[in-house]
């Protein structure tokens, strides 16, 4: 056992720590989502804007497929050698993927390699989004004290939502005060990707710092061709099963309401850029705030009520809310339809990373946590984008909105058939 317990100024410190590096990580990721308005044609000759944002979806998509395998390299590194050493390889890895984008020549000047090395710069990326979440989820909820894991674990989407809400400041700090649509077109999207490689040295030097969780010191003496492999991990089949029951919907909600969305206002409501871009900034903002509430929530009534309420909500309001939202003429309308939805989807974001951390030991913990997580998020978040936009193209937009129902109503079905995490956390035993 550890003889040199973490004090509670460590404690902070690792959590702050882990949080901004998982910002830097997640800011990078979404940069290329939120500026894709801007570079789609740089990338993709194509009059017809839906197509070439379904080409951008599609590299976004690909990206995703490389989140098991970042969950299953990562997971297995956290679990073997430690959760800081991971974390600090994937946000090198981020970084180097942001500045190949940033330095990548468009379509008019190499050619077909211009895509080749976007889509090699968004694998790289996926890869390193595939290991952070499961690292981060495992290490908050390691570093967190039993009474408040809620709350803490929660930051992990406070800082992934964060990372969004950066990537949609620089560009509305662009659009707004510095830079034409027109540059924006031509050279302006490069900036948020130089940016993101610059702070990815911060995070860098944050990681590098950071305390190792006793839940893993403890664990050392475990046997070492066990620990954060494969085998190990499908001794958990059930833990397993619900980790891809439950973030199914929740996935496919998320990514619908933050990412697909600043498209979908642009492409389906007809509001501007500009306008879009400040409703997903206003609303994701909001957002981020109410995920410390709802984990703190957690703390206090468990885990199941806020995921059925999520999975209740989800599966009755999702048709009604895209349908307003879809036929509405106003921001304000907009604005608030989306906020709603988010509201709902609280009940599945701020707890989602607990909940999973808390059903696996902690020798294959973050690989538990991450590669059936990635292998979901992979399936049905990467693909929101692609899926919507074909729906949208062959003039049947309202069958995804049911694609989404349908998802939810799945995950409920497991809400309903799982125990309470927070009562029967393997955390406890660490």
């Amino acid at each position: 056992m550890n003889t040199n317990p973490i004090s509670t100024a460590q404690r902070i410190k690792a959590i702050v720590g882990g949080s901004i590096g998982n910002l830097v990580e997640w800011y990078d990721w979404y940069a290329y989502a939120a500026f894709a308005i801007y570079f789609s044609n740089s990338f993709f000759p194509d009059s017809d804007l839906n197509a070439q944002l379904m080409n951008t979806a599609g590299i976004f998509a690909v990206g995703f497929l490389m989140r098991p395998i970042g969950g299953w390299l990562f997971g297995s590194i956290a679990d073997k050698i430690g959760r800081k050493k991971a974390m600090t390889l994937s946000v090198l890895l981020m970084s180097f993927g942001s500045l190949l984008i940033a330095l990548t020549p468009t379509y008019k000047t190499i050619g077909i390699l211009a895509p080749i090395l976007l889509l090699i710069a968004r694998l790289l990326q996926g890869l390193s989004v595939g290991g952070e979440y499961g690292v981060s989820a495992t290490y908050l909820s390691e570093m967190a004290t039993e009474d408040r894991r809620g709350f803490y674990s929660s930051f992990q989407y406070v800082t992934l939502i964060g990372g969004q809400l950066i990537a949609l400041g620089i560009q509305l700090i662009l659009q707004k005060l510095i830079l034409s649509e027109a540059q924006l077109e031509e050279w302006g999207w490069r900036i948020p990707f130089v940016i993101g490689a610059l702070l990815s040295i911060i995070a860098l030097y944050l990681r590098a710092n950071l305390h190792e969780t006793e839940a893993f010191e403890n664990k050392k003496d475990f046997n070492e061709k066990k620990k954060g492999t494969i085998k190990e991990l499908l001794k958990h089949p059930k833990a397993l099963l619900t980790v891809v029951g439950l973030t199914l919907g929740g996935t496919l909600a998320f990514y619908t309401y933050t990412t697909y969305m600043q498209k979908f206002l642009v492409n389906t409501v007809h509001l501007s850029k500009e306008q879009s871009t400040l409703i997903s900034f206003v609303s994701l903002f909001i957002f981020a705030c109410l995920q410390p509430v709802f984990g703190g929530l957690s703390d206090r009534i468990g885990r199941r009520p806020l995921l059925l309420g999520f999975g209740v909500l989800g599966t009755l309001c999702t048709v009604p809310l895209l349908t307003a939202l879809s036929t509405t003429t106003s921001m304000w309308s907009a604005f608030f339809l989306i906020m709603a939805a988010l509201i709902i989807v609280s009940g599945y974001t701020s707890i989602n990373a607990v909940v999973k951390a808390e059903l696996f030991p902690s020798e294959i913990r973050a690989l538990g946590v991450g590669l059936p997580y990635a292998i979901t998020v992979a399936i049905f978040g990467g693909t929101a984008e692609y899926i919507a936009l074909w729906f949208k193209k062959i003039g049947s937009e309202e069958y995804f909105y049911w694609y989404i129902t349908g998802c939810i109503l799945f995950s409920l079905v497991v809400y309903i058939g799982m125990k309470d995490t927070k009562n029967t956390s393997t955390l406890d035993k660490d």
